[in-house]
């Protein structure tokens, strides 16, 4: 876990003042790192009766197809 939060970076003060971004571009442009990422929720829920993954929003659709394809089920975009 210490791993993947070392490649996601901090962007202060965006969108505005007081706010700081967490940038994932890092982490989803390194496969081991993404593949970490996607393992370790797999195997939070491979044991789960799930048939649909939810993605919310633009980064959701990410991890979400990615697991759902992890996990054999399908997968939702919610906007």
């Amino acid at each position: 876990m210490e791993m993947l939060k070392s490649v996601i970076r901090d962007i202060p003060d965006f969108p505005k003042e007081g706010i700081i971004f967490k940038d994932i571009t890092p982490l989803l442009s390194n496969p081991s790192s993404f593949q970490k990422a996607i393992d370790i929720l797999k195997d939070r829920y491979k044991n789960k009766k799930i048939d649909r993954v939810v993605g919310i929003e633009a980064r959701g659709f990410v991890f979400a197809s990615a697991l759902a394809y992890a996990l054999g089920c399908g997968m939702v975009m919610v906007r």
